[in-house]
């Protein structure tokens, strides 16, 4: 039970981050988390969770980083291989060096052993708190992806240096040419293994396919427990179990690109799945760091035996020591590998890569696993320093990234997305740009015509963004149409009652037309009408399952001439236009565009009826690929958002004219309406 209560406590620290940090939207998600993490400490029920290093490493670190290799552009990575090598094994080697022998000139008490594997520890930057505070700022491309790469590869590099540096410090026996054969060992033999044990993972599920086993359920299990299998191997074997997953999640990207057996429900499964893990992992990461915070900090400040003033100079002494380190670093890499470029050095980029350089929970995990004691049986020198210092550098450097480099990455004269109109267009061609990836990652062998239209549609859509300024509505503008879409809808229903009335329709072709204007009714007035088109839909399937009278009506009415309904929408709409032409209370360029798309819908319904009757599975098949394709566009506004790319009135403009481009979808689609 006591289990259960940490667990549920934990998760709803994480939806109170997500309320706290669109209501904090200049607090950095990561540092609110920490902060929730540490103030649940205080809670009445005294809830305290030790971190283990080992099973934190393998629940939460190896399926973060797998995702990262998943998701990482592998082309991009390859092009920044040197840069990225010259950071992950060349800055650890010499943070360890340099930093150790400042750690023990600042402070004498911790030996020099013990100093190198504290400098050890705090030189990987940690992946997770990287891509928490990067995703908030725009950085230049090629940064992001140097300090991707640089985190998944000095994770390695950065153990291995601490595991000797300790087991120094704990025998008093240090040997740099097994230490460096011991790297390589590591290092390559964690890349083989995940590769090796990651193809055997894909060649069992193409297997499975082979022998009919398409349920998506069982792939995505298979691709979920994937990393924990990959990194557990890796370490029962002695290698890095962290780029095993790595290099796991780099194999499983080049197979889902090269595979054409996916299927779509596969795929979507698959990435909702994901998206909800690593929504929880990378939450409870900071959470759980967060956590550990309350009791470092008292094991040190509630002891006599250190300054508290000192202890926290060290701290910075320490963090300010990383950062010059890492902007030398940075400043001989680029003169080395830019011969001739020596004045020409890019200042900004150099401080941007610096300040980026954050430290995260594996530094933590790590710093825990000092032992209690040497081998003489003596207590470890100065452990709870050691690991108090490390969960300083770790807060230091996450807030003073928080801080700086939005500071330093909006003061760049390039920075393209410094005006607010260029960035709500800039989000709305990413947006339609994700629609059609989205799309493009649904199309398999039966709806591959169904698909091209709906990408036909958003590429018109994207050249008229690109075309164009699109005038944004203001919030009056959006209010008036929002008030003639519902007086329309109101005036097809009076339409449809007349027609009832007068014996021109029959019952069940009203209650069709009636379904029609409460679907598109909710998505013009109410931002959760997706949620309530779900359940009014099951709802619907529950009451056909139990009346089978009802389902006969339905099957009957889909299979009749899809045309007379077709006649009977343009009968609706003109009634409709004709009212809203006369209408006094609205401005008139609201009228004139709320009038148009009456128009607009009347013709294109005229076209359907002059065109062919099309097949029944296409036209669902393209209604479901819209509604798809307008669902990832409000994710990637969502997302958007959530980078800083936009402020909340823009997405609440941009989710406005989505809703608008749905609602003139389910005007003119008539796919999967005549089922409910």
């Amino acid at each position: 039970m006591e289990l259960f209560e940490i667990v549920l406590v934990l998760l709803l620290m994480l939806a109170v981050s997500q309320v706290a940090q669109r209501s904090l939207p200049f607090i950095p998600l990561p540092i609110i988390q920490i902060g929730l993490g540490a103030l649940v400490v205080y809670l009445p029920w005294h809830i305290h969770v030790s971190l283990e290093p080992e099973l934190f490493f393998l629940l939460f670190i190896a399926p973060l980083l797998f995702n990262d290799g998943r998701r990482t552009p592998r082309d991009e990575l390859w092009a920044l291989r040197l840069p990225i090598v010259l950071l992950a094994v060349g800055l650890v080697l010499l943070t360890v060096v340099a930093g150790g022998y400042f750690i023990h000139a600042l402070i004498p008490a911790i030996p020099l052993s013990a100093a190198f594997a504290l400098a050890a520890i705090l030189s990987p930057t940690d992946a997770v708190a990287v891509s928490a505070i990067a995703s908030r700022v725009k950085l230049p491309a090629n940064i992001h992806r140097v300090l991707e790469g640089e985190s998944l590869m000095n994770d390695a590099s950065g153990l291995v240096a601490f595991k000797f540096a300790i087991g120094a410090a704990v025998t008093g026996v240090f040997s740099i040419w097994q230490a460096s054969w011991s790297f390589v060992v590591i290092a390559v033999g964690g890349l083989l293994v995940g590769a090796v044990l990651a193809l055997v993972i894909i060649w069992g599920r193409m297997a499975l396919r082979r022998f009919g086993i398409e349920d998506a359920s069982v792939h995505v299990l298979i691709q979920i427990v994937t990393p924990f299998i990959l990194y557990y191997a890796a370490e029962h074997v002695g290698v890095s179990g962290i780029l095993a997953a790595v290099a796991g999640g780099i194999l499983h990207a080049i197979e889902q690109d090269r595979s054409g057996f996916t299927t779509i429900e596969q795929k979507f499964v698959s990435e909702i799945t994901w998206n909800i893990i690593l929504f929880i992992m990378n939450g409870l990461v900071f959470v759980l760091l967060g956590l550990q915070i309350p009791a470092i900090a008292t094991s040190i400040f509630s002891n006599r035996a250190y300054d508290n003033f000192k202890v926290v100079g060290y701290v910075l002494a320490i963090y300010l020591l990383l950062i010059a380190l890492r902007f030398v670093w940075l400043t001989l890499s680029e003169r080395l590998t830019k011969p001739g470029a020596s004045r020409n050095y890019d200042w900004r980029g150099i401080g941007l890569t610096s300040l980026s350089g954050i430290r995260g929970a594996i530094t933590l995990a790590g710093a825990f696993t000092i032992p209690f004691m040497v081998g003489s049986g003596e207590p470890f020198p100065q452990r709870d320093l050691m690991i108090f210092l490390a969960a300083g550098v770790i807060l230091v450097s996450l807030l003073i990234a928080s801080v700086m480099l939005p500071l330093l990455a909006e003061s760049s004269p390039k920075n393209e997305a410094s005006n607010a109109r260029e960035k709500e267009l800039r989000a709305q061609i990413a947006a339609i740009k994700a629609a059609n990836q989205a799309v493009r990652l649904a199309i398999d062998d039966d709806n591959t015509h169904s698909a091209a239209i709906v990408i036909a549609d958003n590429d018109q859509r994207l050249s008229d963004v690109k075309r164009t300024t699109y005038e944004m509505l203001s919030r009056k503008a959006r209010s008036e149409e929002l008030f003639l879409r519902q007086l329309g809808i109101a005036e097809e229903r009076r339409c449809v009652h007349l027609l009832r009335e007068k014996g021109e329709i029959e019952p069940e072709e009203a209650v069709v037309l009636q379904n029609i204007f409460r679907r598109i009714e909710l998505v013009v007035s109410n931002r959760f009408h997706i949620f309530y088109l779900l359940l009014y839909a099951l709802v619907n399937k529950v009451l056909t399952a139990v009346q089978p009278a009802k389902r006969r009506m339905y099957d009957s009415l889909k299979a009749a001439d899809r045309k007379s309904f077709i006649r009977l929408r343009i009968a609706t709409a003109a009634y409709a236009l004709d009212k809203l032409q006369v209408n006094e209370t609205c401005e008139d360029s609201t009228v004139n565009r709320v009038c148009g798309h009456y128009r607009q819908m009347i013709n294109m319904l005229n076209n359907k009826l002059a065109a062919p009757e099309p097949a029944e599975i296409h036209e669902e098949q393209v209604q479901t690929l819209r509604m798809l394709s307008l669902q990832a566009e409000r994710e990637a506004l969502q997302e958007e958002y959530r980078q800083g790319n936009i402020g909340r009135q823009q997405l609440s403009k941009l989710q406005f004219q989505i809703s608008m481009h749905e609602a003139e979808v389910l005007d003119t689609n008539w796919g999967n309406f005549l089922q409910a």
